[in-house]
């Protein structure tokens, strides 16, 4: 036989040549493989006559030349076996196996559960290729200090040889060839980790090192890779553990992934519920998530620590320092994360130094997830185990003290920066500020109540109105004094008003009244719910108590302080407004200008536009209204107040331009307020306002994408009753009627719809805009058949007569071309409308051209059109000088 060509060699007797090749003796040998000294010579024994070699130092110095059980080419011993799929981690994978191409330790870290095990136990099955001469993969979880060495020793088969250090042993081994140590679960070893590993960068550089630990072991040069959370591929790993036990499993995509987030996306989580789903239930399972801690316990095949959500976090949580765990108890009453000074806040007495070195460390240990810019946050089941934590610890009500005082300044800073760039900041903390107003009981309650008028106040300045009056309220319920109490509400109404809900504003306005004693104060709130009742609400939709109001009103005025000039304004307005006429309106101006409030002389300017309107004199209103916009400019949009008269001053400023045919201006204030108003770009408020304009522009492509927008936003709003509006959709259905779409009707209809009526005649409204687009429309169409009533019906006595110049300009001119005997008669009627209206003027002067057959007229009412922009009249007025 020719030495080191052996025949084929039992199990048992490579066990025996590995123990031979690491320089054991027989005893050593026999202890290792637990079989007998007599044993292990006959296998040596047999293992020379196969060898064909005459001693034992020939065939140690064989085994030089044969793998070992230990270090066969590609084996690592000891990884975990899975029977589940592996999904997701394609980038940790990617990054990590690249990373290991290097000779730094690779380090994966995330918190407990998310998967950090398996991950390791994929990448060192997919590495094995890379590392010829094997490893091992140790789970550090059972060992204690001062074992680590032991461990790794025992999992690359070593045993002891002294005088030898078994470090030595260890480091001899990994440099046999490119091996790869994997250590698992370090958290509660790190220093000694950190130390063996340090020993074996020098003294087997070419040894691959993976780590992976909640925290990161601190060592030079190391390649940490952060082990997130699932995202997209949580729903996935959901489903594939479900059906891996009911394999009929089948839910809605959006419920899955409610559940995944609810669950951080954590994969332990994940198939701890996905156990559950197949007895429970998907829709019983997301009840049970309530308590997560306790639903997702119980599992069978799992290490001790990773049978419960509760246990995988209670495993971290035990390796902490008590300032540590008192830190994170009192982080469970942040919902939406926090900063440093949140976190500050609810340790009195820590400067915030110590806090912030404290959160390096938890978040060192993935029990704080770092969100970026000086924030930072809690997994949603670390949060839950802290909160329990905090319960037992008996401090809960003591932490929910220090977060009111910390929210109450928080929105109060917030507040005081309006003017400034405060959104971002807010944004980041509003869930919290809610969650805490949302804590406090309502009673009267100092904080409580300094905190729900500052978040009334800044979600009215971000658009959430209706949150805004339900915060006013709450600030409200606990206030202190009635005065507070009282301004509240007022705020409250305010808001309603700007967002156009008179009927809520009237009852907050009553109510304000009812809860204060002073007669001033008492006399204002009276005073601005009538004003309510004429300005926002329409004649069929006003409270009973809308009658008394005046009485009351006398009362309270007459028992109120001569020199209070604000309130007499108020209530100078507020007769002005019940019982009409020019007088009243001008002396509530006067009064309002004398109190020097801007507020209560835009709401005293209101009245009077009001009673020139009835007057006709629209050239009037528009200077009235071109004033309004310049008190306007000045006036703190973020004021529920202010912003109510800001909102009403570009509706009745775009209105009052349109009646007077100054369509670029109208346009203009549209545009102004797209930019401007408090309410923003809501299309159910905001559209009408550049809709109306538009149609008369002759501009209908704009119309017509804009309009359905207008319409859907007023049924998702509800189909609130909304006559004003209605003349939008009807300029819509102008535009329909002009441009021929065949849609004509449907607009129209909706018109009566959204003025929730059947005839628009019985509109106050709607009636004149809808008799001049139906006359408009049929002189366009040559639709004459009906066109006595339709003028007839143009010339009727308008009781609102915002739109009543269209409709006789356009009733005249369709008298014209209809060949109707009273022709002539329509025209002069109309005539004097043309001081008072651009529009009407020039389609007066078309009219008189037809009439007449006067080119010089025709003329004259192109320049004119051109003048407003009217484009379609304008085309159209061509077409007839071309003819």
């Amino acid at each position: 036989m020719v030495p080191g060509e052996p025949r084929e060699v039992s199990p048992r007797e490579a066990e025996v040549l590995a123990g031979l090749a690491e320089h054991r003796t027989n005893a050593q040998i026999a202890h290792r493989l637990q079989i007998s000294v007599r044993t292990v010579e006959s296998h040596v024994s047999s293992l020379l006559r196969k060898y064909g070699v005459a001693n034992r130092a020939a065939l140690v110095a064989l085994t030089g030349q044969q793998p070992s059980p230990s270090a066969r080419p590609g084996h690592v011993e000891g990884i975990p076996v899975s029977h589940t799929s592996f999904i997701g981690r394609r980038q940790e994978r990617q990054e990590a196996l690249a990373a290991l191409t290097h000779a730094a330790p690779v380090c994966l870290v995330g918190p407990g559960g998310v998967g950090k095990t398996r991950l390791a136990a994929v990448l060192a099955q997919a590495a094995s290729a890379s590392f010829p001469a094997g490893g091992a993969f140790v789970d550090l979880t059972p060992v204690g200090e001062g074992f680590v060495l032991r461990t790794v020793a025992d999992a690359l088969g070593l045993t002891e040889r002294p005088p030898q250090p078994l470090e030595s042993m260890v480091a001899e081994r990994l440099a046999l060839g490119r091996s790869l140590l994997v250590l698992d679960n370090c958290e509660h070893l790190l220093d000694e980790v950190g130390d063996l590993v340090e020993r074996l960068r020098s003294d087997c550089p070419q040894a691959g090192i993976l780590i992976a630990s909640r925290e990161r072991p601190g060592l030079p040069g190391e390649r940490v890779i952060t082990v997130p959370p699932l995202a997209g591929e949580a729903e996935t790993l959901f489903l594939d553990r479900a059906r891996a036990i009911d394999p009929g499993f089948a839910a809605e995509p959006a419920v899955v992934a409610e559940v995944c987030a609810r669950l951080d996306g954590l994969p332990l989580a994940i198939e701890l519920a996905a156990s559950r789903v197949a007895v429970l239930g998907i829709d019983a399972l997301r009840v049970g998530l309530q308590d997560r801690l306790r639903l997702l316990s119980g599992a069978r095949g799992r290490p001790p620590r990773h049978r419960s959500l509760r246990a995988v976090i209670g495993w971290s949580y035990d390796l902490l320092e008590e300032e540590e765990r008192a830190l994170l108890r009192r982080l469970a009453v942040f919902a939406g994360g926090f900063d440093l000074a949140a976190a500050t806040a609810l340790m009195p007495g820590t400067p915030p130094s110590a806090t912030a070195d404290v959160i390096g460390r938890l978040a060192d240990k993935s029990l704080i997830g770092v969100v970026g810019g000086g924030r930072w946050r809690l997994l949603e089941t670390i949060r839950a185990f802290a909160a329990d934590r905090l319960a037992d610890s008996g401090k809960t009500g003591e932490t929910l003290q220090l977060r009111l005082r910390w929210a109450a300044g928080t929105a109060a800073t917030l507040e005081s920066r309006l003017d400034g760039n405060w959104a971002p900041q807010f944004d980041l903390v509003a869930d919290d500020l809610r969650a805490t107003l949302a804590d406090t009981p309502a009673v009267p309650d100092r904080q409580a109540h300094r905190l729900a008028r500052s978040l009334a106040h800044l979600t009215f300045a971000r658009r959430f109105h209706r949150e805004a009056i339900g915060h006013y309220l709450a600030a409200a319920d606990r206030a202190r004094d009635a005065a507070d109490g009282h301004q509240d509400l007022l705020s409250a109404a305010a808001t309603a008003v700007s967002i156009a809900d008179g009927p809520l504003a009237f009852r907050l306005l009553v109510r304000a009244a009812d809860q204060v004693e002073p007669v001033g104060l008492r006399a204002a709130a009276l005073a601005s719910a009538l004003v309510v009742t004429h300005r926002y609400r329409g004649a069929d939709d006003r409270d009973p108590m809308s009658e008394h109001l005046p009485a009351l009103i006398d009362k309270a005025g007459a028992d109120a302080a001569p020199a209070d000039s604000r309130t007499a304004a108020l209530v100078a307005t507020a007769r002005a407004w019940d019982q009409g006429g020019l007088e009243l309106a001008s002396s509530a101006v006067e009064a309002a200008r004398e109190c020097g409030d801007a507020i209560v002389l835009l709401g005293a300017l209101d009245v009077l536009t009001r009673a020139h309107a009835r007057a006709g004199r629209m050239r009037t209103v528009q200077r009235i209204c071109r004033e309004r916009l310049t008190l306007i400019e000045h006036l703190p949009a973020h004021e529920p107040s202010a912003a109510a008269e800001i909102v009403d001053t570009f509706h009745s400023a775009a209105r009052a331009e349109l009646c007077v045919g100054d369509l670029p201006a109208a346009l203009a204030v549209a545009d102004r307020a797209q930019r401007e108003d408090p309410i923003g770009e809501h299309p159910y408020l905001s559209i009408p306002k550049t809709i109306r304009p538009l149609v008369l522009s002759g501009r209908f492509p704009e119309v017509f994408q804009q309009a359905p927008a207008m319409w859907e936003a007023w049924h998702q709003a509800g189909s609130p009753r909304s006559a004003w509006m209605s003349t939008a959709i009807c300029a819509a259905a102008l535009a329909h009627g002009l441009a021929g779409t065949g849609e004509f009707d449907l607009w129209r209809s909706r018109a009566l719809e959204m003025a929730m009526t059947r005839d628009a005649a019985s509109s106050p409204v709607l009636a004149p805009f809808a008799a001049f687009a139906d006359a408009r429309v049929a002189v366009h169409t040559g639709a004459y058949h009906q066109a006595a009533t339709l003028v007839e019906r143009a010339f009727a006595p308008f009781r609102v007569r915002w739109y009543e110049a269209y409709a006789r300009a356009a009733g005249a001119e369709l008298a014209v071309v209809a060949g109707l005997p009273e022709a002539a008669e329509r025209v002069a009627a109309a005539m004097p409308y043309a001081e008072q209206n651009d529009w009407a003027a020039a389609c007066l002067a078309r009219t008189r051209g037809i009439l007449h057959g006067d080119r010089d007229a025709l003329a004259e009412a192109a320049e004119r059109w051109t003048s407003i922009d009217a484009r379609f009249e304008h085309a159209c007025t061509l077409r007839l000088l071309s003819g």
